[in-house]
């Protein structure tokens, strides 16, 4: 005799995995689409669209990746809290702060490096003081989407400021180039910083409240180190290009340079350029897979 199948419960429904790479995909199609929509109209009232969609694409991405890794764990809806109130409390921060840095020296980078990893920790701490039981996996986790949104409202004021012309126009073409590469570096950048200084702040907090340790402010002096090395490199790699190229300081010496000596030095610059950010992202991650790690467990007396 046939029986009718049992109703489902909530414990039947399968939790739905690898949303954020679906979104990934499925957000850079539409994307591609609006910017060849403003292209072909020149309609300007598409500017704001592609801006919020380009900038916010790949972070909000980070997001869906933590939430499909922190259920049960860490609470859905504030993570979204900490993604929009941090991002945008963490950029306001950074921009108050920053203001002060008017004297441009290779000290900037320092400055602002330590600027912006100092307001993002202010802000980790605050949405991270209502979670109870913290490992340095749930810090890495919440660093992570703080640091996505404090990429996204920074990566939307890049891309703006890289649109505009001096002659009141609007550079399309520099616009998507800035959000490209942003949006490529994002997981290496913001998010991973973020996510290190987390892992160490949770890692060496007790049930109950935070304890800055050595490890912590290690960790914070890590982060810095590597957003300072991150902003500098192009400056690195063209130093460095200079001066691996023979006949170029002769050149420079005399207010000229050859388009091969030029060309030579261009492309050497590049080259050091991928590679310098290669490196740091391989220490950042390597860094990260060190505080995320679980606390060895003491042997039973």
């Amino acid at each position: 005799m046939h029986t009718a199948p049992e109703p489902r419960t909530d414990t039947d429904v399968r939790t739905p995995h690898g949303w954020w790479w679906k979104a990934l995909i499925g957000g850079a199609a539409l994307w591609l689409v609006t910017a060849a929509v403003t292209y072909t109209t020149q309609n300007t009232n598409l500017v704001p669209t592609v801006i919020l969609l380009g900038s916010f694409l790949v972070p909000f991405c980070v997001v869906l990746f933590v939430v499909e890794r922190a259920r049960g764990t860490l609470d859905t809806l504030w993570l979204f809290v900490a993604f929009f109130v941090g991002g945008i409390f963490g950029v306001l921060g950074a921009s108050i702060l920053e203001s002060r840095l008017l004297e441009p020296s290779l000290w900037i980078y320092v400055g602002v490096g330590a600027i912006e990893e100092l307001v993002k920790a202010v802000v980790f701490l605050a949405v991270g003081a209502r979670i109870v039981a913290k490992t340095g996996l749930k810090g890495a986790l919440l660093g992570a989407v703080v640091g996505a949104g404090f990429a996204a409202f920074e990566s939307a004021g890049y891309a703006f400021n890289a649109s505009l012309t001096r002659w009141g126009s609007i550079d399309l073409t520099a616009l998507l180039e800035t959000e490209a590469v942003r949006g490529l570096l994002t997981p290496v950048g913001h998010v991973l910083w973020t996510a290190i200084l987390g892992a160490a702040i949770f890692r060496a907090a007790s049930a109950d409240r935070y304890r800055f340790t050595g490890g912590v402010l290690g960790a914070y002096g890590v982060v810095l180190a590597l957003h300072a090395l991150w902003d500098s490199m192009s400056f690195i790699a063209a130093y460095l290009a200079i001066r691996l190229t023979g006949g170029v300081h002769y050149e420079l010496a005399y207010g000229q340079m050859l388009p091969t000596a030029a060309d030579n030095a261009g492309r050497i610059s590049t080259i050091l350029y991928v590679v310098g950010l290669a490196v740091i992202s391989w220490v950042g991650i390597t860094v990260l897979r060190r505080w995320a790690r679980p606390l060895p467990v003491a042997p039973a007396a």
